[in-house]
């Protein structure tokens, strides 16, 4: 999630692949969210796999759960090797980064952060 001026990224939890879609369209509804940045796992060629071909059929069940809410496809190369990094700076452990998805987590605050950094940019900084 990010805040309300859309500057800062912060993690919220890792939902099981059958829980996601009905955790994340409760989050939309109570906190009026209106875009959805995705995690999007092209290879190091840039080409589509196996993993954005589920991940896009994820997408359609969500914007279907989710009616009016943009979903935003961003690339996620690199992301959970740089969401380990800033977790061992953090002084974080090995087991306490193996559990519980908080390197998943991490991860994803990251793919938001970017994405905010990116849209900030290209705005000028406004929002």
């Amino acid at each position: 999630m990010c805040d309300p001026l859309r500057m800062f990224a912060q993690p919220v939890g890792t939902f099981a692949p059958d829980d996601a879609i009905s955790r994340v369209r409760a989050i939309a509804n109570d906190d009026g969210v209106d875009t959805i940045v995705i995690g999007w796992p092209v290879g190091p060629d840039e080409r589509e796999n196996d993993a954005t071909a589920a991940v896009d059929r994820f997408v359609e069940r969500l914007e279907e759960a989710v009616p009016g809410v943009t979903v935003i496809r961003w690339d996620e190369r690199g992301s959970s090797r740089e969401a380990v990094q800033q977790m061992i700076k953090a002084g974080s452990r090995r087991k306490d980064r193996a559990r519980g998805g908080g390197v998943d987590r991490v991860a994803a605050a990251l793919i938001l952060q970017q994405y905010l950094d990116d849209r900030n940019a290209s705005s000028g900084g406004a929002l």
